[in-house]
């Protein structure tokens, strides 16, 4: 038994060791993986090869992006939350992850539980839009309609538990009106039914509808940050529009495996406060449609809690059930 018991304490001291935070600075010794849960050519995974080819610079290893798709973010995710908590396999999520924390019931991990915040990276403002033929030309126009034709119009969304499918959810929450879903298998057929006036609204990416706009195929009724976007600085906010306080943006963030050492997780977060502070960073992303983000490790947890909290009250008002 005493011999048990000193092992144990063997064991439990060279633990100790290999995680304190002098140990912890050395890090990275090796090449560290960032897992994008996503599939590849799309904005969170073009946004972690960016990081990765700047995070060499500040840390002097290199970053490797792997892609895992697959159950709406589920595969990969869980892969990095299986994987060893020492700062080598990191994972970049969306707020696709917080709006899971609801809907998806039976994942295997939980964000809580399994991950801790790191740092986040940027948001994207999203549009809505209406067909042509839609008579509403702003937000109160919008509301005016549906409020005096419930069930009347519709929007698209690329499917269930999507940011665009959740942004049409708050704007009916909020607004205090009824709108019908149609989900997709993906936003390109939705973008081709709005097109072509098979549905009425759809909520989308700032920069892959601003052709539209300028062009006329579709009427730009409002987009959804806070500020004005800057690829589109003459279309007003919904939440200017009279839907105060509205937000529904797209944002990416860093997270690793609950247990990564503090100083690990502190010097991954001030590496990538580096980047994403840099002006030609800054001004690059606006014109991209993104904003860059820059939160210390604690304030970034903050805002993921909120955000799960957010999404949990809309899903829940909605009586939202994952596909």
């Amino acid at each position: 038994m005493a011999r048990r018991h000193v092992l144990r304490c063997l064991v439990a001291c060279g633990l100790a060791l290999a995680l304190s935070p002098a140990t912890a600075q050395t890090w990275p010794t090796r090449p560290v993986k960032i897992i994008v849960p996503f599939a590849a050519g799309g904005p969170a995974d073009n946004y972690a090869r960016f990081l990765a080819q700047r995070l060499p610079d500040q840390l002097g290893q290199s970053f490797v992006v792997e892609n895992r798709p697959g159950a709406g973010a589920v595969i990969g995710t869980d892969a990095v939350a299986k994987s060893p908590a020492d700062g080598y396999t990191l994972l970049l999520m969306s707020n696709t992850h917080t709006v899971n924390e609801t809907l998806v019931q039976n994942k295997p991990y939980n964000l809580t539980r399994d991950f801790v915040p790191v740092a986040p990276v940027n948001y994207s403002d999203l549009i809505l839009v209406a067909h042509p033929s839609v008579a509403a030309a702003n937000v109160q126009g919008v509301l005016k309609f549906a409020k005096e034709r419930p069930g009347k119009l519709n929007y698209a969304s690329s499917g269930t538990g999507t940011p665009y499918h959740m942004a049409g959810e708050l704007f009916k929450s909020m607004g205090g009106v009824f709108l019908v879903h149609i989900p997709y298998k993906g936003s390109s057929g939705a973008r081709t039914d709005l097109l072509g006036g098979q549905v009425d609204l759809m909520f989308d990416a700032v920069t892959t509808m601003v052709e539209q706009v300028k062009s006329g195929k579709v009427k730009a009724i409002a987009t959804t940050g806070k500020q004005r976007s800057a690829v589109l600085p003459d279309v007003p906010t919904v939440h200017e529009s009279g839907v105060s306080n509205y937000e529904a943006t797209i944002w990416l963030g860093l997270m690793a495996p609950k247990g990564t050492p503090a100083a690990v997780v502190n010097r991954l977060n001030e590496a990538v406060s580096k980047i994403t502070s840099q002006p030609d960073v800054q001004q690059l992303w606006s014109r991209q449609g993104a904003t860059a983000m820059v939160m210390n490790a604690a304030a970034f947890d903050k805002y993921v809690q909120d955000d799960i909290a957010k999404w949990a009250k809309v899903i829940q008002t909605a009586n939202i059930k994952a596909e």
